[in-house]
């Protein structure tokens, strides 16, 4: 089940009846081609346990990486934003345009408008695929996938999901970049909303999907700064700023390790915590000291290398003091990384930098072993850079083109090329011996020279057409997208032939070569189960070098209610309560961790009193205080909120005091949930401030504002407005869906908010009250609404904004819509 509406449409798709068939055999095939014998007992030295230790599952033969970024289904492939090696280069692609002219059309192939955005596209097996906004600024406005024939621009499928309980635009839906798998002939791709899909390549249609934020706590910001996922061996991993539960309660820029079959997760790991920004800097996997590493710029502000089948961090290296969100270059050893923020020195903004990989471990900041080069003052905040030649292009936010000596970082030029255009946010792209470059508004061919290089195309865009993604090239064909359209540009035969590229990266040792285990993983690490419910958990071993050896059998212990059998079969606990547990496997000296939660079926209800109370100290204020933490199982809701007693009883307060999330959202349950009703008691405290008015300055009220969230729509008790409303899409009220109802309430007064939500015949009725706590209930329905492009499963959740005055929540309740509810007329 999708776990948002979905809907595909398709149109000249060829039957494909046996494919099906011939991808299994072929799968088959290559994974007894692949298989090694690798151990047949690991030996109690490498284990630390007896020699009579059950054995561990054989591991296939590892993939080298450079295996993984040239399987593509033909040399055409573009299977992410990068290209087949991940670098802005294509290697394959010959006689492309040296000029182009959108307004005569002057070797534009094809143009479609529909498929227009900001994300970059990607090309798989002669198809096109990108992220875009349909029906924009309509009541039906959605993100959607679309799939295009390459050569000729015609639409095959395409496949919508809406835009919910986000704060960004509709100008920057389609932030995100699609990735094709020719493994599995799928494509992955991860809404601004946190919605991840799996969908079949051929289809569109959804082989298996998630709700990031509902699941896991990824925001979705106003800036819509959203992450690109990749693929690796048979995993595909995503990742967020991400504010969770247990000891991931506070935000960090989190990754998941996900079974690119299945979605299950199996490693769920992130970077320093409290980071100052979000980011979306594309992680690129090669492979350094012989082993496979994933390479990105953090939301902390360092450049980090994780194993991408372990989660184990490698090394970081703190290059900024606020998010990165360029994506890294690598070449060899060397990484490559650019950033537009404030440098460590407090005294200059961006930088261009160059970072030795060998032998790297730990935090390597201060070892200047591993610093190359760095060029400052070079403002490259949005733009990644690319290599031809030995020397690295690279284009700053204001349009700046830097070419620099990749091994010794000095200008090539006596001072940067201009470009047309004020802004930039696209990258380079290196093909045919040409540059391909368009800034926000202008269009750039260069030719690289000894001298840096020169214009073969220098134009000014239309205004409707700017360019926030990156140009690609397959065949013949250049791609431009622009946010009227998609632009494809080819000068002779779109069907000519693309030779195969060279393989550049280096391949993995095998692992034969380091059977020692070095790293339990649990999978899989993250689950949400009802009581009673069954799960079988495995447990893999690793080297050193994040290899997999195979599956080992372990000794299992839990911290929490529940219950294991030494075969790594739990059940939850019966008792319907809401609890977490640690399920720890140790093999040997090693061990791993998984984490469960448990939820139990409706109804629930709250009211905070058997949660004890201690004495701790904010660690922002260093003020001391008593209070407790909220359920453990809620998903974005511990860091944020404290229980407090509160006139005579324990409440949850939602504090003023967290950096940046005064204003969130929280989820109570799982995602899939539909048809219910959410209810509890509120109370928002008055604060009063000084104003600027037509009088002068004046004494004003201000109120925050507070309510509850259903089905992945939100009631809001607005303050200052002094309104409810509800809503889904929060920054596209006024076009997509909202209904506001003029309400005048009252600061440190409780009220009772109901807030009912139903799905039938293709629409959401949505309704809601509110009425002062301890007064009888109002029959009537206050605010009422219904949405025929529906949302009709979500977590309940809770919606706070306490940037002026703090929020407290009471008997919380949530429960099954009585059968008798009907649709209104």
């Amino acid at each position: 089940m999708s776990s948002t509406p979905i809907v595909v449409s398709t149109s000249n798709v060829p039957l494909q009846k046996f494919m099906p068939i011939l991808r299994a055999c072929l799968s088959f095939l290559l994974v007894l081609s692949g298989l090694s014998p690798l151990f047949a007992q690991v030996t109690a030295k490498n284990l630390g346990v007896a020699a009579s230790a059950p054995q561990g599952k054989a591991a296939p033969a590892p993939l080298s990486v450079a295996a993984v970024n040239a399987s593509v289904s033909s040399p055409a492939d573009w299977p992410n934003w990068r290209g087949p090696d991940q670098d802005g280069v294509s290697r394959s692609s010959s006689n492309l345009v040296s000029t182009v002219d959108l307004r005569s059309g002057k070797n534009v192939a094809w143009k479609n408008e529909e498929a227009g955005g900001i994300s970059t596209p990607i090309i798989y097996k002669g198809k096109l695929y990108t992220i875009v906004r349909d029906a924009r600024e309509t009541n039906r406005e959605m993100e959607k996938v679309i799939c295009l024939d390459a050569a000729t621009g015609n639409k095959i499928w395409e496949a919508k999901h809406n835009v919910y309980l986000s704060d960004v635009p509709a100008e920057r839906v389609g932030w995100s970049c699609c990735v094709a798998d020719p493994q599995t002939n799928t494509i992955f791709a991860q809404g601004v909303n946190g919605y991840f899909a799996c969908l079949d390549a051929d289809t569109g249609k959804v082989v298996w999907d998630r709700s990031l934020h509902e699941e896991f706590g990824a925001l979705s910001t106003y800036g819509g700064r959203t992450n690109v996922p990749v693929v690796f061996d048979d995993m595909v991993i995503a990742s967020a700023v991400v504010i969770g539960w247990g000891e991931m309660a506070r935000p960090a820029h989190r990754f998941l390790g996900m079974d690119k079959h299945t979605g299950e997760v199996r490693w769920f790991n992130g970077t320093k915590e409290l980071p100052e920004d979000t980011t979306y800097s594309t992680p690129v996997i090669k492979v350094i000291d012989g082993q496979a590493q994933m390479i990105f710029g953090s939301s902390d502000g360092s450049v980090w290398s994780f194993q991408p089948r372990t989660g184990v961090p490698l090394w970081n290296y703190k290059l900024s003091r606020r998010g990165i969100s360029v994506s890294p270059l690598v070449v060899g050893d060397t990484v490559y990384i650019a950033q537009g923020e404030e440098n460590m020195d407090n005294t200059t903004i961006g930088c261009v930098a160059a970072i030795n990989a060998k032998g790297a471990k730990g935090d390597i900041t201060d070892k200047k072993e591993h610093l190359l080069w760095m060029q400052k003052s070079v403002m490259c905040g949005k733009s990644s850079p690319v290599i031809h030649n030995d020397r690295l292009y690279c284009v700053d936010d204001s349009s700046n083109l830097f070419i620099l000596d990749a091994k010794t970082g000095q200008t090539i030029t006596k001072r940067p090329i201009k470009l047309v255009g004020a802004l930039t946010r696209a990258s380079p792209l290196v093909a045919d011996d040409k540059i391909y470059m368009p800034t926000t508004s202008g269009l750039h061919i260069l030719q690289p020279t000894a001298e840096g290089a020169k214009f073969l195309l220098k134009a000014r865009l239309d205004p409707v057409d700017e360019v926030s993604g990156s140009m690609i090239a397959s065949e013949n064909r250049v791609y431009l997208p622009t946010n009227h359209a998609l632009y494809c540009f080819a000068d002779g035969d779109p069907a000519a032939s693309a030779s195969p590229p060279p393989i550049t990266s280096s391949p993995e040792p095998p692992v034969s070569g380091s059977d020692t285990p070095s790293h339990v993983q649990v999978v899989p690490c993250e689950v949400l189960m009802q009581p009673g419910e069954a799960q079988k958990f495995s447990v893999r071993l690793f080297n050193a070098r994040g290899q997999l050896l195979g599956e080992q059998s372990a000794t299992f212990t839990l911290a929490g209610p529940g219950e294991i059998t030494p075969e790594g079969n739990f059940t939850a606990d019966k008792s319907a309560a809401h609890v977490a547990t640690v399920l720890t496997a140790k093999v040997g000296n090693l061990t791993g961790t998984a984490r469960i939660r448990v939820v139990p079926p409706l109804p629930w209800k709250f009211d905070f009193n058997s949660i004890p109370l201690a004495e701790v100290t904010n660690p922002v204020t260093k003020a001391k205080s008593i209070e407790g933490e909220p359920v453990i199982t809620w998903v974005g809701v511990r860091h944020r909120h404290k229980i407090r007693e509160i006139d005579g009883e324990k409440v949850m307060v939602k504090v003023t005091t967290i950096p940046r999330g005064t204003r969130s959202q929280g989820w109570l349950g799982p995602w899939n949930m539909t048809n219910y009703t959410i209810q509890a008691d509120l109370r928002g405290q008055a604060v009063k401030a000084i104003a600027e008015t037509d009088q002068g300055k004046q004494e004003i009220i201000k109120l925050p504002d507070m309510g509850l969230i259903n089905m992945r729509y939100t009631l809001d008790m607005m303050g200052d407005s002094q309104k409810l409303q509800l809503r889904s899409w929060t920054s596209q009220i006024k076009t997509r869906f909202s209904k506001d109802l003029p309400f005048a309430w009252e600061g440190g007064k409780w009220y009772t908010m109901k807030f009912s939500a139903h799905a039938e015949d293709g629409k959401a009725i949505l309704r809601g009250k509110v009425w002062e706590r301890g007064q009888p209930e109002p029959q009537e329905w206050q605010i009422e609404a219904v949405d025929e492009t529906p949302n009709v499963v979500g977590s309940p959740g809770l919606f706070g904004n306490a940037s002026v005055a703090e929020i407290y929540i009471d008997n919380l309740q949530v429960y099954p819509n009585p059968p008798t509810t009907v649709s209104q007329n």
